[in-house]
């Protein structure tokens, strides 16, 4: 039988109180995110489903890498992909471009054309792609969000939240390759230099990507995150006239106001239970992971442990025996695996050793 403890945690942070009732931005909707737990420190009509233009490819990038996650496959480029309006890596029908090629052009330069060779040219046509896209969107609990083209060019029936792209941004900051890619400052494919478009890899201290977007429909659209101490911060701006400035005192504000704590440490002994069919009959149960929040000073996380009241022999080191979830204010802020801390072999074993340690003492060895 399971059982689940609550236990009640309060986290000092060692910052001073918040200023002020936070950000002041220009933007229609907007969101400021914390990369570890995913919670919304902050949030502008952030579930308000507006055109979200070029920040599309954030997308069109992530269902890329579920179909080759090498980004080495080539790719040759077709007459209907070249010539696309709009901003371009000036794709020339018959070259030869690997994906990964083809993804700094999407989220360095956001090339049109270069979104429309990569959803043309993985999963079958572009129409596959895209039903991809918004498969993967309700996946990540993108609810307010809808996908009709990998690149953010038409605005009719390509929308999503501030906090849908928030979740995005997330999962697309996990995948090491494309974050890599949309950190990239400058780069040479070929004979093409790209610039990246985004001016805060420059301008803000920390920053690590993501994606720029504008559309006469949607203005400017910008989704950014930044990095400081191991702390990362997502902030995504739709129609927001200001974004440059805005990001920055959206980042501000979250590394200021929320810093990072840590709810657990991987390795923190969590209970000691009994085992049975065991020798020994007991074993120490700890975090699997460690678990980090952005928190504001003063905040109450609850933590629920639930394990069940024995186990049962034989258990190898490592093993998950339950959980420890973190809340606050109902809702998830983090878990981790609660595991074993060291193999237990069963009883059967045991007996089986001690009968050959007793022939061994009456007979002798060979």
């Amino acid at each position: 039988m399971k059982r689940a403890t609550a236990l009640f945690l309060i986290l000092s942070v060692l910052s001073g109180p918040a200023l002020g009732a936070g950000p002041s931005v220009s933007a229609k909707g907007a969101v400021l995110m914390d990369g570890d737990s995913g919670r919304i420190l902050w949030s502008q009509n952030g579930d308000e489903a507006l055109p979200i233009a070029s920040t599309t490819k954030l997308m069109t990038a992530l269902v890329a890498y579920e179909y080759d996650p090498t980004l080495q496959s080539v790719v040759e480029i077709k007459p209907e992909w070249t010539g696309i309006e709009g901003s371009s890596l000036y794709l020339r029908a018959g070259e030869r471009l690997t994906l990964e090629e083809l993804l700094y052009g999407v989220l360095l330069v956001s090339g049109n054309d270069a979104a429309e060779a990569v959803a043309g040219s993985c999963g079958g046509d572009s129409s596959d792609f895209i039903e991809r896209m918004n498969e993967t969107a309700a996946e990540l609990g993108m609810t307010r969000s809808h996908f009709s083209t990998p690149s953010g060019l038409e605005d009719e029936g390509n929308y999503a939240s501030a906090t849908d792209l928030a979740r995005l941004a997330r999962a697309f900051l996990s995948v090491e390759p494309l974050a890599k890619i949309a950190a990239t400052p400058v780069t040479t494919i070929g004979t093409r230099t790209l610039l990246n478009h985004n001016k805060l890899l420059w301008r803000y201290e920390g920053c690590i990507g993501l994606k720029t977007g504008y559309t006469q429909k949607a203005g400017r659209t910008l989704v950014s995150a930044a990095e400081r101490e191991g702390q990362t911060l997502i902030a995504v701006t739709l129609n927001d006239r200001d974004d440059w400035a805005d990001h920055a005192e959206l980042l501000d504000y979250g590394f200021s106001t929320f810093p990072r704590t840590e709810l657990v440490a991987a390795g923190t002994e969590i209970a000691t239970l009994p085992v049975t069919g065991a020798v020994p009959g007991l074993v120490s149960v700890a975090a699997g992971e460690s678990v980090y929040c952005a928190l504001e000073s003063g905040e109450t996380v609850e933590q629920t442990v639930e394990l069940p009241d024995t186990l049962e022999a034989p258990l190898e080191a490592g093993q998950t025996v339950g959980r420890m979830v973190f809340t606050l204010d109902g809702e998830t802020v983090g878990e981790t695996p609660l595991v074993v801390t060291q193999s237990v072999s069963d009883l059967r074993a045991g007996e089986r050793s001690l009968l050959d340690w007793l022939r061994l003492l009456w007979l002798g060895s060979d």
